[in-house]
């Protein structure tokens, strides 16, 4: 017949059990996949807090590029990963564009995924040529007016640079050509020699051909100016209203992740973003330092899928 302090150890051997299943978090490395090549702007989002949270977690962080379709295979490899806190994807806002433009998913991005925090976001800006007769938006709206059809260079269908080019004719009341090129480079090649007169690009692809001043940044697409050029006016400064195209880096992690991970990931990641280092290296990219949890986050994913599904309707952009 059991005794009661045999009964007790027993029970206490039972209440032991769900701690010993759920091991303590890190034990082993973090992936980190990365939807974009290396040496672009993405990938350095990856890489700005790498060593950082490798000192804090204690374990390596693993960064792994898996580039193609806009983001849409590295996330699909991290929705399809255990949801542990091992796997994650350094996500950019292709995540809340791509349910806007491609006829399928092979993901539902409301279900799929663990949204834990942003790191940062970059301001799309509308840039000209050092030689550029326009000076400010109004000149932009009146060369448009003028000629109808003014070529608009970008990065290609899709992007940032396209939603807010998009958002731009119709907020203005102009038509622009729309040119897609293949990234940034090329199209800010075409603008700072004459060629296209205008681009609307992130601030982090073309940070230092402004510095340079090869091109001029002329208007911040953006809720506020960007400590990068602080003298530059936002687009809502000038007169023209558009939501907020800069595209952010965020971490997101497959569904059904721990609260516990989740919350500490995203701690984490809001310390770390307080340190000068790291704002100035984040800063002098042209980046903003955001830190926005995981509620937030969570909340802001449906919002902005609906704005770009709008305005992709409306300018028919869409990708099969």
């Amino acid at each position: 017949m059991p005794t009661r302090r045999s009964a007790l150890v027993g029970a206490g051997a039972m209440l032991a059990l769900p701690a010993r299943a759920q091991a303590p978090w890190p034990e082993k490395p973090i992936r980190l996949l990365v939807g974009f090549p290396a040496g672009g702007p993405t990938d350095f989002a990856a890489r700005v807090l790498q060593d950082a949270l490798q000192q804090v977690w204690g374990q390596p962080l693993v960064i792994e590029n898996r580039p193609g379709a806009s983001q849409v295979i590295a996330a699909e490899a991290v929705a399809k990963s255990p949801p542990d806190g091992y796997t994650l994807l350094l996500c950019t806002s292709n995540l809340t564009t791509n349910p806007a433009v491609f006829a399928r998913l092979p993901y539902d991005t409301l279900r799929d995924f663990t949204p834990i925090v942003i790191i940062y976001s970059s301001p799309t800006v509308l840039f000209v040529g050092e030689n550029s007769p326009y000076r400010d938006v109004r000149d932009v709206i009146a060369a448009a007016k003028q000629q109808p059809g003014m070529a608009a260079a970008t990065s290609g269908v899709a992007t940032s640079g396209h939603f807010a080019t998009e958002m731009f004719m119709r907020a203005a009341g102009i038509e622009l050509t729309h040119v897609p090129y293949r990234g940034a480079p090329p199209a800010l090649q075409d603008v700072m020699t004459g060629r296209v007169p205008i681009t609307f690009s992130t601030l982090s692809g073309a940070i230092g051909l402004a510095r340079e001043g090869k091109l001029k940044p002329i208007a911040i697409a953006a809720p506020r100016r960007t400590p990068s050029f602080p003298d530059v006016p936002t687009m809502a400064e000038q007169g023209v209203e558009i939501r907020d195209t800069s595209p952010w880096y965020s971490f997101v992690g497959p569904a059904g992740m721990p609260a516990a991970i989740v919350n500490r990931m995203a701690a984490d990641v809001q310390t770390l973003l307080k340190r000068p280092d790291i704002i100035n290296r984040i800063e002098s990219s042209g980046g903003i330092v955001e830190g926005e949890g995981p509620v937030e986050f969570r909340a802001r994913i449906p919002r902005e899928i609906a704005i770009n599904t709008d305005v992709a309707r409306a300018a028919n952009i869409h990708i099969e």
